[in-house]
């Protein structure tokens, strides 16, 4: 039984019992096992706890919330002083019978639906997905490379290079924060277990229910956190541009590379994430020959990294008088937005060549009017970025200077990590066997991803934006597939 069980439990107004507290102590102490005693600097009987008795005064009415953080650095290193660190109690998190997240997972558990009140059910859920968890952030190699930053960190000239001391800071807040949430996950679960049997043994129905009803609520916290475990990338949390463009076949590709846009602005604003239409070439009779918006809102790139590749569509095509069924292809591609002072990729304003012309549209006030639309050109690249869709020729530089600084950062994170394949696709290779996803209309109806197999009958919600099914099972099987060494 760890210390803050203990405390808990002292100080349940319900088990104000001294004989009880007693108990409590009791099997507090005989928690610790023979090896420990054996392993411990000296013979247990000749340490003496390094506490005094005025830090254990009032223990009656506070359990030990008097005992000194300093005890926990006794240089003889008692067993009681170590247990009562929460930083060592985290590392090799256990009940007090010794059942680790190991251990559970090896008595393979019937696992039953929430409202089951059975507690192995609820600890089998909780061990399974700290499992997963750790899996997916990759967890072997966490702590080594922590502390290599945390030697970066050490050095007295790092501050030097801001940005770089920056990138390393946060870097190591963030795995600093991943390790602690798992270790707290893993001490909370052996906590309520202890909690529920420790209820039994005294035959306490209303521990046994508060603790039972605590084990429910990990278990449905740790199942969110198996979802931001999916998005644990570096440049995860960027919001991001997404690019449509239409593939060969005339206006049938262009209405549908239109459909496939509207789609994921309707996917963005059901998520709460706002969408701006950044630069959009119309369709000659219909839809669009290429558009691209911005989606700002967190973990937005996470999630629409699913999407890269080309789409395919089969439906009887609307412009076609004779109702025969077609086959039509879009290509999607996103960029993440690491934002001011993260660019990868340097600019220098000899490097760039600012066209300006004409927006095109459906016209309107002062549309179409004046040449405000601009198209830059990052000439040692050959790299272009355009937008016409802002009010004024300023507005419309500033964004495709965006635009034109994702990408460059995209190609610069490619060069340096080979990552081409997780951040886009070629645009230009949009033909059958390339598709990721299907969206059949005719002559049945279904929605299915060939990388994963997840399928669904109603095309209808999947082309209004409703597709977190796909995203959601694409990234677990990309994280999940041959992982079994992170652990």
């Amino acid at each position: 039984m760890s210390y803050l069980i203990l405390k808990r439990s002292i100080n349940r107004k319900s088990l104000y019992n001294p004989s009880l507290k007693i108990n409590l102590l009791a099997s507090f102490f005989s928690s610790f096992s023979e090896t420990q005693f054996h392993n411990s600097p000296s013979p247990i009987h000749k340490q003496s706890i390094s506490a005094s008795g005025n830090e254990f005064r009032d223990w009656k009415n506070n359990g030990f919330s008097s005992i000194s953080r300093e005890n926990c650095k006794s240089s003889h290193g008692s067993v009681f002083s170590r247990f009562l660190c929460s930083e060592a109690a985290a590392i090799d998190a256990s009940s007090s019978d010794g059942l680790t997240v190991e251990n559970i997972i090896a008595n393979n558990w019937t696992i039953y639906d929430e409202n089951e009140s059975d507690w192995k059910s609820h600890a089998s859920a909780i061990a399974q997905s700290i499992y997963l968890v750790k899996k997916r952030l990759r967890w072997k190699r966490l702590k080594p490379r922590l502390e290599i930053l945390s030697e970066q960190l050490n050095q007295p000239n790092l501050w030097d290079d801001p940005t770089h001391a920056g990138k390393i800071s946060r870097e190591h807040g963030s795995l600093m924060s991943k390790i602690k949430d798992v270790n707290a996950f893993e001490q909370q679960l052996f906590e309520h277990i202890d909690m529920i049997k420790l209820a039994r043994e005294e035959n306490d129905a209303e521990l046994e229910s508060e603790s039972m009803e605590a084990l429910l609520a990990l278990r449905r916290h740790i199942k969110e956190k198996e979802l931001e475990a999916l998005l644990a990338g570096e440049q995860d949390s960027c919001s991001c541009f997404i690019e449509v463009q239409a593939g060969a076949g005339g206006t049938e590709s262009m209405d549908w590379a239109s459909m496939v846009m509207n789609m994921y602005k309707k996917w963005a604003e059901s998520r709460g994430y706002g969408v701006t239409v950044v630069d959009e070439m119309p369709g000659e009779l219909a839809g669009i020959k290429r558009a691209t918006i911005k989606v700002d809102g967190e973990y937005a790139f996470g999630y629409a990294k699913a999407e890269v590749g080309a789409h395919r569509l089969v439906r009887i095509s609307p412009f076609d008088s004779n109702k025969r069924r077609h086959t039509s292809f879009a290509s999607v591609a996103v960029i993440p937005i690491l934002g001011d002072g993260f660019s990868l990729a340097q600019i220098n304003e000899s490097d760039l060549k600012i066209e300006r012309f004409r927006s095109g549209g459906a016209g309107g006030q002062h549309a179409n009017t004046t040449d405000s639309a601009v198209r830059i050109t990052h000439i040692p690249t050959g790299v272009t970025a355009s937008c016409q869709n802002e009010r004024s020729q300023h507005q419309n530089r500033s964004s495709a200077m965006a635009v034109l600084q994702s990408r460059l950062d995209q190609l610069e994170m490619t060069r340096q990590a080979e990552m081409n394949a997780e951040h886009t696709q070629s645009l230009t290779d949009i033909n059958f066997g390339s598709q990721i996803r299907s969206y059949v209309l005719h002559p049945y109806r279904m929605v299915k991803d060939h990388r994963t197999n997840y399928e669904v009958s109603d095309p209808d919600s999947v082309l209004e934006g409703d597709l977190d099914g796909f995203i959601l099972s694409f990234l677990s099987a990309s994280l999940d597939k041959n992982e079994e060494d992170n652990l």
